[in-house]
């Protein structure tokens, strides 16, 4: 099996050592991916200082191009966003437009520097939105320039209004826990075929 590489950004509010249900279900990928031969790491954006925009370098110390330089080197990208008034997280949108300067950055052939990559989404939320979230996440991805494999998604929701989040479960439900599995299998089958057969010049 040829080796794969996966990045994990964590797109919650809550800056680090503060407990994340984006992390945890963003870790929990990270792992079922390690199954299939895939070493990865996660990133907590809300750690760095990211700047808003859409080039590769905002400049004045932004974090961003050391990110990208991860995102680049990696076959697989994970979005982990929790759920915000039905929508992405405000990180999430911002790393989504971030890597929109990705639509100018191509090689001699005409190919996105993200084509032969795989992205999945990771969400959590105790609030309805699940697959919203998730098309928007996706449909971006792929505008620019990712793959997405069948099944390439994974969630969990919690009782509408309520308290409850991810992390304060005892245990992965079983239902999600079977989800991110699939969603792992087969977003790694598919940068591996990536990985051994490229797309055409543009």
């Amino acid at each position: 099996m040829t080796d794969l590489t996966a990045l994990v950004l964590s797109c919650t509010l809550k800056p680090s050592p503060a407990p994340s249900s984006s992390v945890a279900l963003g870790e929990q990928l990270l792992t079922a991916l390690g199954e299939h031969g895939v070493a990865g790491s996660l990133v907590r954006v809300r750690d760095h200082d990211v700047r808003f925009g859409v080039s590769t370098d905002e400049g004045d110390g932004d974090a961003w191009p050391t990110i990208r330089e991860q995102v680049l080197a990696s076959d697989i990208l994970v979005i982990a966003t929790p759920i915000w008034m039905g929508q992405p997280s405000s990180v999430c949108k911002m790393v989504l437009e971030r890597l929109d300067a990705e639509l100018s950055e191509t090689d001699d052939e005409g190919r996105m520097s993200t084509y032969g990559k795989v992205a999945a989404v990771a969400v959590v939320g105790n609030e309805d939105g699940a697959h919203h979230v998730t098309a928007e996440c996706l449909q971006a991805l792929n505008d620019v320039g990712f793959s997405v494999a069948a099944n390439g998604s994974t969630y969990w929701v919690g009782e509408a209004m309520q308290g409850t989040d991810y992390n304060d479960l005892d245990e992965t439900p079983e239902k999600t826990a079977s989800t991110t599995k699939t969603a792992a299998a087969n977003t790694a089958h598919l940068a591996r075929l990536l990985k051994e057969s490229g797309y055409p010049p543009a």
